[in-house]
């Protein structure tokens, strides 16, 4: 299984944005992780289409949106045009997922599907043979520096293999509480992709963590 690290900018520098998106990319980051928050969905209020653009036009890497926000379908078109490569949308926000993540698809866009911590993974089961992403969330989302779930390994071990008996190209990624020191089993658990926020840009040396992180994951 390949292995994606893809840096969450919510625990980045935004004085110096341009600067932490060039050092992530010379880091070796697969993806630059991007949370969108509303305030309603999640307690917290980030960033929206303008910023993603403006990332876009910052960096090279493929922009992961993850749309922590009630009714996502009314801004996908949005944050598409931004400059988007994929844009997930959580299971719990949205009256009509399956419509949601064909309009993603529509645009151009690769489509995911988030679960919080409290969803099962038997959730996915309708919308499974339509998307590109399963993102399963290992803390509860909405702030930065949390501690991983550990529940949530068995979830990630339900999904992977869910996608395998799919027999789909799917990727696993999974958010929250990722670090060096435990990447490991959320790899053995069966994700692929890691999104790490202060796990990468709370330490010193992005490039040295992020080899860190990838040889741990490969490891398994």
């Amino acid at each position: 299984m390949t292995v994606k690290i893809s840096p969450s900018i919510l625990s980045a520098d935004f004085t110096k944005l341009k600067d932490e998106l060039a050092a992530l990319e010379a880091a070796g980051a697969d993806y630059i992780h991007i949370d969108v928050m509303d305030g309603r969905f999640v307690p917290n209020i980030t960033i929206g289409p303008f910023i993603v653009e403006a990332v876009k036009r910052a960096s090279k890497l493929p922009l992961d949106v993850h749309l922590m926000i009630e009714e996502p379908e009314r801004y996908v078109g949005e944050f598409a045009k931004a400059g988007s490569a994929i844009i997930t949308v959580h299971a719990e926000a949205t009256r009509h997922l399956h419509r949601t993540v064909q309009a993603i698809k529509e645009l151009g866009v690769k489509a995911g599907v988030s679960l919080n911590p409290a969803t099962p993974a038997s959730a996915l089961e309708e919308i499974l043979p339509d998307v590109d992403l399963v993102l399963i969330m290992s803390v509860n989302p909405g702030f930065s520096g949390q501690g991983f779930i550990p529940g949530s390994l068995r979830k990630i071990e339900i999904v992977r293999k869910m996608i395998d008996a799919a027999g789909r190209a799917i990727e696993l990624e999974v958010d929250g509480g990722i670090k060096v020191s435990n990447i490991k089993d959320a790899a053995g658990a069966g994700a692929g992709v890691f999104v790490s926020g202060s796990g990468v840009l709370g330490t010193p040396d992005y490039k040295k963590t992020i080899a860190a992180m990838r040889a741990a994951a490969a490891g398994c």
